[in-house]
């Protein structure tokens, strides 16, 4: 087993733990995010060991055949599902007892939704020719869509969820914190080739 997979192995080891501990005290919004957390985790295994993809959504695909950019995922999703569900007791560090948790999930989403996003243009590349800058600002600019996105959905979540009221101020840091995120993702794969090789 790759180190990488074994990263991955104990990032399902925590959510698992998150989805016990939810069950212990029967929140149901903890069990229900844990177990879609633990379930789209093993999904990932299933898909590496099962699923051969058609060569036409191999480049698509790619993310989820590379264990290192898996194991960046498993790690954001072990975090935010622990500061929402902190393992073994019914402390919601995110939405409740320290809102201001939601600046490390956002900046490690940045980072995932960053390399993902960039290494799926990357092997796309190898046919449309982008260049190396091309597939990094394009990266970000999805990046960017995606999180003001996710940012216009809280807003309007808002009325249906009562512990949910974020100012103006604090999107433009989760925005923030998304781009420091993927600029972490741009030195890793830059300087270090992690979790993949830019073409150039």
């Amino acid at each position: 087993m790759s180190r990488w997979r074994f990263v991955l192995n104990v990032c399902r080891f925590v959510v698992f733990l998150g989805l016990i501990s939810g069950l212990m005290y029967m929140r149901v919004d903890h069990i229900y995010r844990s177990a879609v957390a633990l379930v789209g985790l093993l999904i990932l295994e299933f898909f590496q060991r099962k699923v051969a993809p058609p060569k036409r959504l191999q480049p698509f695909l790619k993310p989820l055949y590379n264990d290192k950019t898996m194991a960046i995922l498993g790690i954001f999703i072990a975090v935010h599902v622990s500061l929402v569900n902190v393992p073994f007791t019914t402390i919601d560090l995110f939405h409740k007892e320290w809102t201001n948790a939601d600046i490390i999930s956002h900046f490690l989403g940045g980072l995932t939704v960053w390399v993902i996003v960039a290494e799926v243009l990357n092997e796309i590349s190898k046919t449309c020719g982008f260049s190396e800058r091309q597939i990094i600002f394009y990266s970000f600019v999805i990046m960017l869509v995606l999180g003001v996105g996710w940012e216009i959905t809280e807003r309007l979540s808002e009325s249906k969820i009562s512990y949910i009221r974020e100012s103006l101020g604090n999107k433009a840091r989760d925005l923030l914190m998304d781009t420091l995120g993927a600029l972490l993702g741009v030195y890793m794969v830059k300087a270090g080739e992690f979790p993949f090789k830019l073409s150039r």
